[in-house]
């Protein structure tokens, strides 16, 4: 970056996406502040690394910043994002700047509606094992690195791509990974037709010496695989006839609680067996995208292999919290109907229990566009607590609520739901009817993750 510029303001710096921008930075020897809504673990994070942050957002917090960098959470009448623009600072997104990191390395951006934390922190695995020394920027906790992102000498950078505002556009990564695409954001793109088409642009941007690595699995990818005119590559865990077979793909999958084993193939090579220690089918074909990505880099399969089955997790995604009185509590950031029914089906096949789910639903836009599809998400949760919408900024819509979301699944057929009108009264609730050999799992990318610890102690 043009090194005139020397103070960077973030809006919004403790955030999952804007904290590992911030610490790479900090990490380059730039001036970094910033400001959040509250004070965390990330946040005091940021400051030990020489950051400066103001809890809650005010004018003055600018201050003499060349540049302001803002999440896709800061509306634009934002107090800071009002100043910056009167003082005629320039006011960018988060991927306008990790675009600006990018441009200094050879790229690789994950992408997908879900699984993009866990993917790209596979690959970034895997690259650090063959000892290629990456730049690591997550939208999640690694818990290798204890934090979001690291800064690496080597010339690869790693980043989650987010398709939320389309801001993924503006990166220019030498490799890209598409993991799935769903029914999401459509507050922005409107339209499935207008989302689909900014993934197909996403991936023809990747130059011609790139690679897109592209889950076949998906039906919505696979219906744009005709109009992709980059370098492909395919996987997936599933064989269709009449269809070609992924290029990557696994067989002979055993899940057992906290791990997964597999054989994986490169179109008619046996790469041989892998181990990933977290739970889920799902994350097997995740698995794929980094043994992908590792063989195209030339990471020899042996060092892909012990990268895999390295890698401890990433924070709040199927994270034990503890275990008392017979009681086992997990927390996940499962939050769209098709992650938490990957999260319960990868509870229920490693961990035969009672299975008891506490949801918080985020934003209302998203509860509103996807009632239906929830309504029939936690088909294998034997009890159901539910919490009004965690709001994450948006302003309430009328007429939806936590309340009527709890009658929609109750509606479709779920034996057992429970509707918490005051979430200060959740833990209690929960403890009244929890039993020894329960599996509890706090679900939600809000603050729902609070109540599994608040469970713990009143057990």
């Amino acid at each position: 970056m043009f090194r005139k510029i020397q103070h960077i303001h973030l809006v919004g710096i403790g955030g999952s996406g804007m904290s590992g921008i911030a610490e790479v930075l900090l990490t380059l020897g730039y001036k970094v502040t910033g400001s959040d809504l509250n004070y965390s673990e990330t946040v005091k994070r940021l400051e030990e690394l020489g950051g400066r942050i103001f809890i809650g957002h005010d004018a003055a917090n600018v201050g003499d910043a060349q540049v302001v960098v803002i999440s896709s959470a800061v509306a634009p009448t934002n107090p800071e994002v009002v100043a910056a623009r009167a003082k005629v600072i320039p006011v960018i997104p988060r991927a306008e700047m990790l675009a600006e990191l990018m441009r200094l390395k050879y790229g690789i951006a994950i992408a997908g509606a879900h699984g993009k934390t866990t993917t790209t922190s596979l690959v970034a695995a895997v690259l650090a094992q063959a000892g290629l020394d990456p730049t690591v920027v997550i939208g999640g906790k690694v818990n290798a690195l204890g934090s979001h992102a690291r800064l690496g000498r080597g010339d690869l950078l790693v980043a989650e791509a987010d398709e939320s505002d389309g801001s993924f556009l503006k990166l220019s990564p030498s490799v890209v990974a598409v993991t799935n695409i769903d029914k999401e954001h459509l507050e922005h793109y409107g339209t499935m037709e207008r989302l689909e088409g900014s993934f197909l642009e996403f991936i023809n941007r990747v130059p011609f010496y790139g690679l897109a690595v592209l889950c076949a699995d998906d039906e919505r990818i696979r219906a744009l695989l005709p109009r992709v005119v980059k370098r492909y590559q395919t996987y997936g865990l599933q064989e269709r006839p009449g269809v070609p077979a992924p290029d990557f793909r696994a067989s002979d999958i055993t899940a057992n609680q906290w791990e997964s084993e597999f054989r994986a193939y490169h179109r008619d090579k046996n790469l041989g067996p892998f181990r990933i220690s977290i739970p889920g089918i799902h994350n097997v074909s995740n698995a794929l995208v980094a043994i992908a990505i590792g063989i195209e880099l030339d990471v020899p399969v042996d060092l892909i292999r012990k990268g895999l089955a390295s890698f401890a997790g990433v924070e709040r995604r199927f994270q034990l919290r503890g275990e008392k009185g017979g009681v086992m509590v997990v927390d996940d950031y499962g939050h769209h109907p098709s992650e938490i029914k990957a999260t319960l089906a990868a509870a229920k096949q490693g961990w035969k229990r009672r299975l008891v789910v506490l949801f918080q639903p985020h934003r209302y836009t998203r509860t509103r566009d996807l009632m239906e599809e929830f309504a029939q998400a936690f088909g294998q949760s034997d009890l159901l607590f539910v919490t009004d919408i965690y709001p994450a900024g948006e302003a309430a819509i009328p007429g939806i609520t936590g309340e009527k979301l709890a009658a929609a699944i109750r509606a479709a057929g779920h034996p057992a739901v429970r509707w918490v009108e005051r979430k200060e009264q959740l833990t209690e609730q929960v403890r009244a009817e929890v039993q020894p050999g329960d599996l509890v799992i706090t679900l939600g990318a809000g603050d729902i993750w609070k109540a599994g610890p608040g469970l713990l102690e009143r057990l």
